[in-house]
């Protein structure tokens, strides 16, 4: 009897097969989740709660870490509802554990898209207020704590005689930003000042320190290591000017800031100004060559200077002028040379500044970062600017002997050889008028200011050769003369 019965589970099982039962199945369809990742199916959950609540218990580490009270799958990650027979399923680990090896986690923060002419970046912070904490650091250190505190709370002292007033400060960039889940394996900024240094520097790497020797200036510690005056107090808030003093052993940051917004200020500036004598040079027959007095010794003057100016990440790009006003007349510096010295001959004695009064020294001769392209360069020149239209002199006797054209460096430019060795570069200049082979003396009209070629603004770009330019001559500081 036993045997019968074997024989007949035997057959149904059988049976049961041939007809495709599958043990698997159910009887009923069930509501299940099916999980994919980048498209890709890792399989199917009974509960999608369940999954999330796995991986936000497995993250405790990641919650630490980044200050949050919840951790979420990678972004592509997607738990989608299916209605089955199937009743096979895994469990929240094995999805878990699959998730892991192919895809980082993620965090609920905040995703800052930089855009300007230069680049397009993106930032992630956990609390949007990290950001704007951050940026706000950044504008201080280029326009100043206290001057910017005055600037917002509308509590800047009105320039009585001379001074000066922030009109306006501004971020010239494209700034977007969303809620989103970030990965963990990206930069994720939790604190303001950290994001400050990049927002100025754009790495730690840039930055290093430097012991200061006996002799030491602000000017000569910033030239030796390649930075800019202002890029070296920059790097130093607790420096108000170049004129601040160093003390051997103390120790000084060399940074060279890459900053990854730009910071716009506009001011309104009133200051009293020297007026630089020039040199006037008279010929007498009866000296010889060489035989030079000096007759009448020069004075500067003084005027008032009423300006508007634009900068950009602490460097000038305009200058507008309204006014200048003249308040002691400059005396002019009368030399007598012998006859026979052709005034086509620069002098020791002749070298005279290249524009007007009022003037604002835009870029010293040194280290720096292209306006353009923002990459470091060594400015061979002297950025000056007063004005469009703003007289251009020639800065010592000599003979024109190139008028050019450069679009995307010099503009309309002017090159003096002074026949002593030396010849003078003006560029970026918006009419000429001289002509080659024309012989200019010192503080001969020669051009206008412009903003031709590759310039941020009106100015004029000087530079000082010593041998014939871009045919074997090299530039020198025109410090050196002037």
């Amino acid at each position: 009897m036993k045997k019968i019965g074997y024989i007949i589970i035997l057959l149904i099982l059988t049976s049961l097969l041939l007809l495709g039962f599958d043990f698997n199945r159910s009887k009923y369809p069930n509501e299940y989740y099916q999980v994919y990742l980048e498209g890709k199916i890792l399989g199917v959950v009974k509960s999608k709660e369940k999954l999330e609540k796995y991986i936000d218990k497995r993250g405790d580490n990641l919650k630490k870490q980044y200050k949050v009270d919840k951790v979420y799958g990678p972004s592509s990650l997607e738990i989608k509802k299916i209605v089955t027979y199937d009743k096979k399923t895994n469990i929240e680990e094995e999805i878990y554990n699959k998730i892991s090896e192919l895809k980082p986690f993620t965090v609920r923060g905040y995703q800052f898209n930089i855009k300007n002419e230069f680049s397009e970046k993106t930032i992630y912070t956990i609390d949007s207020k990290i950001f704007e904490e951050a940026v706000e650091n950044t504008i201080q250190t280029f326009v100043g704590e206290e001057l910017y505190r005055l600037y917002k709370t509308d509590n800047q002292v009105k320039i009585e005689t001379v001074g000066s007033l922030v009109e306006n400060v501004y971020l010239e960039d494209n700034i977007t930003f969303k809620e989103t889940n970030i990965s963990v394996n990206e930069k994720i900024y939790l604190d303001s000042a950290e994001l400050a240094q990049f927002l100025l520097f754009g790495s730690a790497d840039s930055k290093e320190t430097y012991k200061v020797k006996v002799g030491d200036t602000i000017e000569n510690v910033a030239f030796n290591n390649k930075i800019s005056v202002e890029e070296f107090l920059i790097s130093n808030p607790e420096f108000t000017s170049k004129s601040n003093l160093l003390f051997p052993g103390q120790e000084v940051v060399i940074g060279i800031p890459s900053p990854q917004i730009r910071v716009v200020v506009e001011e309104h500036i009133v200051r009293d100004v020297e007026s630089v004598f020039k040199p006037e040079i008279r010929y007498d027959e009866d000296r010889i060559i060489g035989d030079d007095e000096i007759i009448r010794k020069g004075e500067n003057g003084l005027n008032r200077v009423t300006q508007k100016t634009k900068t950009i990440n602490g460097v000038i790009v305009f200058v507008d002028p309204e006014s200048n006003e003249e308040l002691k007349p400059t005396i002019n510096q009368i030399i007598v040379k012998g006859k026979k010295n052709p005034p086509q001959i620069g002098n020791s004695l002749g070298w005279t500044w290249p524009t007007g009064n009022g003037y604002v020294i835009t870029t010293q001769y040194g280290y720096r970062a292209n306006p353009f392209s923002n990459k470091r360069e060594f400015h061979q020149a002297l950025d000056i600017a007063i004005g469009y239209g703003a007289d251009i002199y020639a800065t010592n006797n000599g003979v024109v002997s190139y008028i050019g054209y450069e679009a995307g460096g010099y503009g309309n430019y002017i090159i003096i050889n002074h026949n002593n060795g030396y010849y003078s570069l003006y560029a970026h200049l918006s009419r000429s008028l001289v002509s080659v082979g024309q012989i200019v003396p010192s503080g001969h009209l020669i051009a206008y200011m412009g903003s031709t070629g590759a310039s941020t603004g009106p100015h004029l770009h000087f530079e000082l050769w010593v041998g014939k330019p871009h045919g074997g001559g090299y530039k020198t500081n025109p410090w050196s003369v002037l």
